[in-house]
């Protein structure tokens, strides 16, 4: 298989494991401390064995528990996926926290109350 079809069959890998991540976390996994949260993102390994799932959060103040809650439904998960999606092998599964969201909407924040200092700043030296 050439290189791009690899990337490619990678790609579609990826969004198919994320698309049934986040049904099989809204529609079947009942732990309360996982609650509501988003997968942002998911990547795989080249060989297709290991997935990095990561997630946000409107609770951030409970980021640990869900963590300990996605931990236990790791399993559950697991073999959801591999009813759902045809591969040799079902992948190991790891959440993580994607801090991203926060550090964007922190920047967005400095980069609006920077333009206000500046457009106070620039009527004041008129």
């Amino acid at each position: 298989m050439s290189r791009s079809r690899l990337h490619h069959r990678k790609d579609r890998i990826q969004e198919e494991i994320k698309k049934e991540i986040a049904d099989i976390l809204h529609r079947e996994v009942k732990d309360p401390r996982i609650g509501f949260i988003s997968i942002t993102d998911v990547e795989i390994s080249d060989d297709l064995s290991y997935v990095k799932v990561f997630y946000s959060s409107l609770n951030e103040d409970k980021l640990d528990e869900i963590q300990e809650g996605l931990d236990k439904a790791t399993g559950y998960i697991r073999s959801e996926i591999g009813k759902r999606i045809r591969l040799r092998l079902v992948p190991e599964l790891s959440f993580r926290y994607d801090a991203s969201l926060k550090r964007g909407a922190h920047i967005d924040r400095l980069l609006e109350e920077a333009l206000k200092k500046g457009a106070s700043g620039d009527e004041s030296s008129e």
